[in-house]
């Protein structure tokens, strides 16, 4: 390989990485919902855990280290929508992106 093969595969690489980063954190910003008067983060996580517990209340902390007291329910069908549209949106720009490459 010469030198200008080598510059243009790291410039390429460079910009696929750069997108993916961006890629990322465009739909991470999207898991970010308020509800119930508190900021979430739409994660598998804190949707297990609504999913698992039995209170129909329950006081959580939000993204600012808030006390909430919120339906779980509620919160849970809220969390649980987002989450999945989200990630089946980032997952469809994801594999054009990669088939790109």
């Amino acid at each position: 390989m010469d030198t200008k093969s080598l510059i243009n595969e790291a410039k390429a690489r460079f910009s696929h990485n750069a997108a993916k980063s961006l890629l990322k954190d465009k739909y991470e910003s999207k898991l970010i919902v308020a509800d119930q008067g508190g900021l979430w983060k739409a994660t598998p996580e804190l949707i297990g855990f609504l999913s698992i517990n039995t209170n129909e209340n329950i006081v959580l902390i939000d993204n600012h280290n808030n006390p909430v007291l919120v339906n779980r329910v509620q919160l849970y069908e809220t969390l649980h929508k987002i989450y999945t549209d989200t990630m089946n949106l980032w997952l469809t720009e994801w594999k054009e992106l990669e088939t790109k490459r």
